[in-house]
């Protein structure tokens, strides 16, 4: 019996080391597979983090909601025809990882790069401080409204629980690729 926790959600992080010369095919195959995979079960975003100037590395990152759909994506024939398609666009054959929740706050784009500790820990520090000031602030409508939050460890986990679930979800993902340069530099 496996009594592994299942993840909330899951992430598959795919690099693609493109060929010289063929950015511009394989820009345009990006283009036909995005939209095979958000027609799949349990998808929930992708993201495409574009190699700097001169480089062919691309980094794909599709979220699922179990890994059982991540797992169906890849199996899937869709997937097979059109990864057939981009072998001659790559000098080398496609990395997948795949991770779950909050590891993906801090996976690099590339397995060369590490995030400093003291970047981590400001990059968090920078989100999870505002939103310890501001959703307490939003709920407190609330709370007052529902007896039961009014307990303070009800309303602590609450506003805990918000706060872990913004951070993996809605905010890390988009902030960590937003200051990506900054982070693994």
């Amino acid at each position: 019996m496996n009594d592994s926790p299942i993840p909330d959600m899951v992430t598959l992080v795919i690099r693609h080391q493109v060929r010289s010369g063929a950015q511009a095919d394989y820009e345009q195959w990006l283009k036909r597979i995005i939209p095979a995979a958000e027609r799949f079960p349990g998808h929930r975003g992708v993201n495409v983090i574009t190699p700097s100037e001169g480089a062919g590395g691309y980094t794909v990152t599709l979220r699922f909601d179990t890994l059982e759909q991540a797992q169906h994506w890849l199996a899937s024939s869709t997937r097979s025809e059109l990864t057939r398609e981009l072998l001659p666009l790559l000098e080398r054959s496609e990395e997948i990882d795949t991770v779950t929740g909050m590891e993906f706050w801090f996976t690099p784009p590339s397995a060369t790069r590490r995030a400093k500790p003291y970047k981590q820990f400001l990059l968090t520090l920078s989100v999870i401080y505002p939103l310890t000031l501001v959703l307490p602030w939003m709920l407190a409508p609330l709370v007052e409204r529902v007896p039961a939050l009014q307990h303070p460890v009800v309303d602590k986990l609450l506003v805990a629980a918000l706060i872990v679930g913004l951070m993996t979800y809605v905010v890390m993902p988009r902030y960590t690729r937003l200051v990506h340069k900054w982070l693994f530099r």
